[in-house]
């Protein structure tokens, strides 16, 4: 089940609300979510519950043993044990025929290519028990005693198939103490509101641009400008569909009485390849800096092998083709040689010239990251400096950019903090009724028209599902 879709918005959640808020004691509101995540769950592939269910239950015993065992080489078994096993079934499921592809590459040896299909958010629960793991070891949280608590933080919806990485830090207090003001609701609604409009109205109608330009076959032909127009409109539909998908679980989470972190904040506006990382999948990069860049794996003194490390890992995430490798370390060469330049010499740097400089790698970056055949993305680069011989412009770049101009200005102001920057320049107005009134009409505006976009998009699953 996807959260773009009307049978989510106008039944399962519908449904989902009622049962909760009937429900008054903490306990049965718990009940609930687990019963409707595990439905949502299993809306799409029944099969994979299962495994859901036993990754959680090897999960909570070991989690039980390390507490039992605290502080004895028996605990770091364990904890050992258990990252293998949480490793061990995200590789089995997404990378087994990754590695057997490549592997024949370079043997004489054809070995069969299984055909394992990818669990949905396997990526992203996995990381969530691995942090519930590390943080039980290092006894930064208790131990979760009660497996249904446990399951619930697991498998709660809004956060189960796309994120953001919730750690069990975050929401520990609230799975036994929760309260929902009228401002919680409020603000859930509208945060749901202006992820749908971020999905259905920005998102999928950028997919219809990329779609065009870089569909088979036609990468060759295309103009320099076609190219950059192309990749950069592949950005910013990145970048809304999945904020969309944040802004939804968060919201879904406010109205539930949690408060998930923010995984996007902007990331446009970055002066650096550092600050980007700071402000993109907020919930990946700090999961990857907690869990692995400090763990002294090479030792203290091998920071730059940490790094590498990082960057390998996080490109290797996004999914089993080496064009997603490629990426994670060109974002991670470009942050080592802004570790190696300083944030002081950064500083001094014009921001004309840092801005410049920042959107070019990452819009490269997106590029890097949509073209999974390396011939394909060979081309792409080729085609960004007008190395394959394409002309600097073509009247279809050109035709599409104009037929589709509002839509592109539009998504460019989204892309910038204008309405934080206003509410907080305007503190005093931004608390009166005729703010509350406007944006009330404003998320009522996005929800319908999202919903008759809907109508003729009945399965417009989020790009981060596939990962």
């Amino acid at each position: 089940m996807v959260f773009a879709n009307l049978m989510f918005i106008y039944a399962f959640m519908a449904l989902c609300f009622i049962c909760y808020y009937i429900s008054r004691k903490t306990t049965y509101r718990n009940i609930v979510l687990v019963v409707f995540s595990l439905i949502f769950y299993a809306w799409g592939e029944p099969a994979y519950v299962f495994l859901l269910l036993a990754s959680v239950t090897v999960n909570y015993v070991a989690g039980l043993y390390i507490d039992k065992f605290r502080d004895t080489k028996k605990s770091t078994a364990i904890t050992a044990l258990a990252l293998i096993f949480n490793i061990g079934v995200l590789v089995f499921f997404k990378y087994t025929g990754f590695f057997v592809e490549n592997f024949n590459a370079i043997s004489p040896l054809k070995l069969p290519v299984p055909d394992i299909t990818m669990p949905i958010g396997i990526s992203f629960f996995t990381f969530q028990i691995i942090s519930y793991i590390l943080d039980c070891y290092w006894g930064k949280i208790k131990v979760q005693k009660n497996y249904f608590k446990l399951l619930m933080y697991i498998s709660l919806f809004p956060q189960l198939i796309a994120g953001p990485i919730v750690r069990y830090s975050t929401i520990e207090d609230q799975i036994d103490n929760r309260k929902i003001s009228p401002a919680d609701i409020t603000e859930g609604i509208s945060r749901i509101c202006i992820g749908l409009g971020k999905k259905v109205i920005l998102a999928d109608n950028l997919y219809t641009i990329v779609d065009t330009l870089f569909a088979a076959g036609s990468l060759g032909s295309l103009s320099v400008l076609g190219t950059w127009y192309g990749v950069i409109a592949y950005a910013m539909q990145v970048y809304f569909d999945f904020s969309g998908y944040s802004d939804i679980a968060i919201g879904l989470g406010r109205m539930f009485g949690f408060r998930f972190d923010e995984n996007f904040r902007y990331p446009f506006i970055s002066k650096n390849i550092t600050e980007f990382w700071q402000r993109w999948h907020i919930s990946l990069g700090s999961f990857f800096r907690d869990y692995l860049l400090y763990v002294p794996i090479f030792g203290k003194r091998r920071q730059y092998l940490n790094l590498f490390l990082v960057w390998f890992c996080t490109g290797f995430w996004h999914g089993a083709s080496w064009n997603y490798i490629i990426w994670g370390l060109y974002f991670g060469f470009f942050i080592l040689i802004e570790r190696m330049i300083g944030n002081k010499n950064l500083k001094k740097i014009p921001l004309a010239v840092t801005h410049i400089y920042s959107k070019l790698v990452i819009i490269v970056g997106f590029g890097i990251f949509y073209f999974e055949d390396i011939g394909q993305l060979g081309v792409f680069l080729g085609n960004l400096i007008g190395a394959n011989g394409n002309a600097l412009t073509d009247q279809i770049s050109l035709m599409n950019m104009a037929s589709n101009c509002c839509l592109l200005i539009l998504c460019i102001i989204c892309c910038l903090p204008l309405i934080p920057t206003l509410r907080k320049k305007y503190k005093e107005l931004s608390q009166s009724d005729m703010f509350v009134y406007a944006r009330t009409a404003a998320c009522l505006l996005i929800f319908l028209l999202s919903s008759v976009l809907m109508v003729n998009n009945t399965d417009s699953p989020f790009i981060y599902w596939h990962f």
